[in-house]
């Protein structure tokens, strides 16, 4: 056995214990260079990209609703929308959700069906049946499970909310087109994979799946700048 080689497999074995929290630019860097020197398919991307930049958004019932607001809608509306939203309520929580009039909702510029997601989370966090704080220091898997089984948090609203408001370092986009399209191309596949393909291709990069789908997204901004190159169609 080449016993130069040991050392790495035992720390990539060690990390793939542990529960990784992407806080701070500095989290990010370490696990990206974790990731690049454990996966050398990475490293192309890498060296084509530089080091991403952290993602952040506020955390708690306030961080999922202004997802929630703004799915499957263009960037301009959903942050018109949810500028209107977020200044109408003072404190802006759970509680004040749960307490407002469908109908002020709806002149804010919500639709029906996500007043409807909106009321039923502040319901369920009001009567302790959803704690979006602890989701944080649970397995990403079983994380993205607890949020998906309520009404109206798909997927994709799931993981961006493990990875963006809480910081799950294990959080894995698998629905999200633009990663889809960057594994697609930086790994040499002949078909975009769909989200259930994208599960078991994810699997050697846990449990910094998080990183390494911010490292992604930037290899998809690099490909869209790059003349010729046709993607997200």
């Amino acid at each position: 056995m080449d016993t130069r080689v040991k050392p790495a497999c035992d720390e990539w074995r060690n990390v793939r214990q542990m529960l990784v929290h992407l806080k701070t630019q500095s989290d990010l860097e370490d696990a990206v260079h974790t990731l690049v020197k454990q996966d050398k398919r990475l490293r192309p991307v890498f060296e084509l990209t530089g080091m991403p930049s952290l993602r952040q958004r506020e955390p708690g019932f306030a961080g999922l609703a202004h997802i929630i607001c703004g799915q499957q809608l263009s960037t301009a509306s959903a942050s018109a929308i949810w500028g209107r939203i977020s200044a109408a309520f003072d404190p802006f929580d759970h509680d004040a959700i749960r307490k407002a009039r469908t109908d002020r909702l709806g002149r804010l510029g919500l639709s029906a069906a996500k007043i409807k997601t909106l009321k039923l989370l502040a319901r369920e966090i009001a009567e302790e049946r959803l704690n979006l704080d602890v989701l944080s220091n649970e397995d990403a898997d079983a994380a993205h499970n607890t949020l998906t089984s309520h009404h109206g948090i798909g997927p994709w609203t799931a993981d961006v909310y493990l990875l963006f408001c809480l910081g799950h370092g294990d959080a894995w986009p698998a629905g999200d087109i633009a990663v889809q399209e960057a594994v697609k191309i930086g790994l040499g596949l002949k078909t975009r994979p769909t989200a259930k393909q994208m599960a078991p291709l994810a699997e050697p990069w846990r449990p910094l799946r998080g990183a390494a789908a911010h490292l992604w997204w930037a290899y998809y901004r690099v490909l869209k700048k790059r003349e010729g190159v046709a993607v997200g169609q």
